[in-house]
């Protein structure tokens, strides 16, 4: 089992490095560059090329049964759901073959309404809290446990 982190904009790196360093998991952080090297022996930094989703690129090809990514990126969940690894997204929700497809809508239709903005909105989510990153340490935690039961 490995716990992959598509490391651009995560934040929740700390987080994950902690439950993989409590559980001896191997973590992977991906980027196109720009995160600091940890001391840690079980977190390897891979940085690949520039480039539009060069990142998401390389999990999908590595990620398999057992793995679990930490992702928002919606497009690269369903192809890591699609080779059997666990997902999830920082705030905690998981991405699974139940709700991927309605993930993948949802997507695209809120893309489609921001390039029509048909209110003159201007865009920005909801801000990561606090809860946010104690939820996700706690449904982390479990996949890693259910993923080595």
């Amino acid at each position: 089992m490995t716990l992959y982190i598509d490391g651009d904009a995560c934040p929740v790196k700390a987080e994950a490095e902690r439950v993989a360093t409590r559980h001896k998991l191997p973590m992977v952080l991906v980027s196109n560059g720009g995160l600091r090297p940890s001391q840690n022996p079980l977190v390897q930094i891979v940085v690949v090329d520039q480039g539009a989703d060069e990142a998401d690129k390389w999990i999908a090809e590595r990620c398999g049964p057992g793995d679990i990514v930490i992702t928002s990126d919606i497009p690269l969940a369903a192809k890591c759901v699609e080779a059997g690894a666990r997902c999830l997204r920082p705030n905690g929700d998981a991405l699974t073959a139940a709700n991927i497809g309605q993930q993948l809508a949802m997507r695209d239709l809120m893309a489609d309404l921001r390039a029509a903005n048909p209110l003159g909105m201007q865009g920005g989510g909801k801000g990561f809290t606090k809860a946010d990153r104690s939820r996700f340490l706690d449904v982390l935690e479990r996949e890693v446990r259910a993923a080595t039961r």
